[in-house]
């Protein structure tokens, strides 16, 4: 256990703001009892129970909960300016806390105007402003228009940028060709940004059947494995010859494991994410007309779902985050469930920590796996360097877990803005009990406390 430089710990030490207590914590040594204390925010002490932390407050938890690092999701689609009827930074951060999640990264597009330069930055800032219950950082997007614009988006602190290799879905955000994605990828490694990329292979999918009607499986053959499978041959063949950093969003097509897998071996900088619907449901269960489920990539078959998880255990798939893609009641078309009308996305930001326990343990999984998948590793991925960790001199960010309670997700209790899940009806393993943000509970009522983060300083 680690402790600040030339610093003895005592009974009782002014130094700590809060001790908290916790039979059960997860650290980067494992689970270990701890006593944690803070100080200004930021956690100044780690040490074993039997330590007797004391301070000018103390919190102990109850035996059935866990001490976990705040959670880190760095894909979030907010929508606001512009769509704040489909989510907004208010509503967006109050479900992200009270899913135990105090960081948030959110996404360039479905916004008005899209981030694709500083100006929309600084817009997007202002309409974030004083909304947020977490901490908040901004990606920038990278669209055939903007090139000139990365570095001044890079220098004004976005973690990377995202781009798209197919129709985004909104006429703002236009994709980017192979040639265009390497010509960026060529920009970024002069400056070391990092892009993030939609993989979904425009032509593939336009020789595919097209999505129409409400039979599920008709709409999962219109977004065949062999769309990601190509695109993200064409972001490895990209990533070596420019060296930029790469990560490919959402994976939801296994087949593209041993691609990923090998890139790793010949030291590619590549990394992969997959998200909690992928992991949580299967295609042969979503039933016709069920357009809550309706995402892109899609949810695929049981046998996919496993081998997802084999990549998450093998390494090969890094993190786990919530690609939170919200809209309004309406445009997900539950009257007619057409899956060729209805917005794809899934609304998760809440659930996305009980959902992945409950398949999770089911695997034999335990919580310090799902720590590096949902804390430690997303936070690496966006260079978070105080974030995602129960570790001295981070932010004293935490999530309060009770991992053996259980209940039904009834979708007009979550603070998402519109009140449609594909987790509507179905039971999750455990309950967030608190989450705290430098050192203070968040309190979804009160003010918000969420600051946001830039690259480098955060």
């Amino acid at each position: 256990m680690a402790r600040l430089p030339g610093r003895g710990v005592s009974r009782f030490d002014s130094r700590f703001d809060l001790v908290v207590r916790a039979r059960r914590a997860i650290t980067p040594a494992g689970e270990t009892a701890v006593c944690v204390g803070v100080t200004d925010g930021r956690i100044a002490a780690v040490e074993p129970l039997a330590a007797g932390l004391d301070g000018k407050r103390v919190v102990e938890l109850a035996e059935d909960e866990v001490l976990l690092p705040g959670l880190v999701d760095t894909h979030v689609h907010v929508n606001e300016p512009g769509r704040t009827e489909w989510e907004g930074f208010a509503s967006a951060t109050r479900a992200a806390a009270a899913g135990g999640v105090t960081t948030v990264l959110d996404m360039p597009l479905n916004s008005v105007p899209p981030t694709v330069d500083v100006s929309a930055l600084e817009v997007k800032k202002k309409a974030a402003e004083g909304n947020c219950s977490v901490d908040v950082g901004f990606w920038g997007g990278a669209v055939p228009s903007n090139r000139g614009e990365l570095r001044a988006l890079h220098e004004a602190g976005v973690f990377g940028f995202k781009c798209f290799l197919l129709d985004s879905g909104v006429p703002e955000f236009p994709p980017l060709s192979a040639a265009e994605l390497e010509e960026d990828l060529a920009e970024l490694a002069g400056f070391g940004g990092l892009m993030i990329v939609h993989a979904e292979d425009a032509a593939t999918i336009a020789g595919a059947p097209a999505p129409a009607g409400v039979r599920y499986a008709d709409f999962l053959a219109s977004r065949p494995r062999a769309a990601e499978d190509t695109a993200i041959a064409t972001v490895l063949a990209a990533t070596r010859r420019t060296g930029a950093r790469t990560h490919v969003l959402h994976l939801s097509s296994a087949d593209a494991l041993p691609l990923l897998r090998a890139a790793r071996a010949e030291g590619l900088p590549v990394s992969a994410e997959t998200c909690p619907h992928y992991l949580s449901f299967v295609a042969e269960d979503v039933a016709d007309g069920a357009t809550a489920f309706k995402c892109c990539p899609p949810i695929r078959e049981a046998d996919n779902r496993e081998r997802l998880w084999q990549g998450l255990a093998d390494g090969v798939i890094d993190c786990i985050v919530s690609d939170h893609s919200p809209c309004t009641t309406e445009l997900k078309r539950l009257d007619l469930g057409d899956f060729g009308l209805a917005w794809g996305g899934v609304s998760s930001l809440q659930l996305g920590l009980r959902a992945v326990w409950t398949q999770a343990r089911e695997r034999g999984h335990g919580l310090p796996d799902v720590v590096r998948w949902m804390c430690e590793q997303p936070a690496r991925l966006a260079g978070l360097q105080t974030k995602g960790r129960i570790a001295v001199g981070l932010d004293a960010d935490f999530c309060v877990f009770a991992p053996d309670d259980s209940a039904t997700v009834d979708a007009a209790q979550l603070h998402h803005r519109n009140p449609v899940t594909p987790y509507q009806g179905r039971r999750l393993d455990g309950t967030v009990r608190s989450t705290w943000l430098r050192g203070d509970v968040v309190d979804v009522a009160a003010v918000p406390r969420g600051r946001f983060l830039t690259r480098g300083a955060a």
